[in-house]
């Protein structure tokens, strides 16, 4: 039925369709618009399993929403992470970081990310397009080259 290996679906609040080799579409929500340097800690937190524990095509935090495009390989014992484990990770240690600075008492993320299977060529070049373009229609940089939270693998 399914046309990928190794299907399965979980749901916690949202649904979270998994299988391997393939590339994910993910996004989250903040509380709060982050400011520039809390902008700069998550990017940060989310580059960190870059080539380990999962393959960036794109990732851009924005002030008000992170979105990137991602693939998770088999590790070295042949076992996949689990995708939403890589980014609550990145989240929380980011959460941290912004808490300890800003004294708040909860981090500015929503808990929950959506993630979607990118089914296709046609999709994962709009779900790219997207991404790479959001800071300049959002009026933070003319052009999306010139926004520093903005990860472009190979660019």
């Amino acid at each position: 039925m399914a046309r990928w290996d190794n299907f399965h679906v979980w749901r916690a609040r949202l649904p979270h369709w998994r299988a391997d080799g393939v590339t994910y579409f993910v996004t989250f929500r903040h509380s709060r618009p982050l400011t520039p340097p809390e902008v700069h800690v998550l990017f940060a937190c989310l580059l960190q399993p870059e080539g380990k524990r999962w393959n960036l095509d794109c990732l851009c935090v924005l002030p008000e929403k992170t979105e990137l495009l991602v693939r998770v390989p088999k590790g070295s014992g042949g076992k996949q992470a689990e995708l939403s484990d890589v980014v609550e990770k990145a989240k929380s240690k980011a959460g941290k970081a912004i808490l300890k600075k800003s004294g708040e008492r909860f981090p500015p993320f929503y808990r929950e990310s959506y993630d979607h299977i990118v089914r296709d060529d046609d999709e994962f070049h709009q779900f790219w397009e997207s991404i790479i373009f959001s800071p300049a229609e959002q009026g933070l940089v003319e052009e999306a080259e010139e926004y520093d939270a903005l990860y472009v693998a190979g660019a």
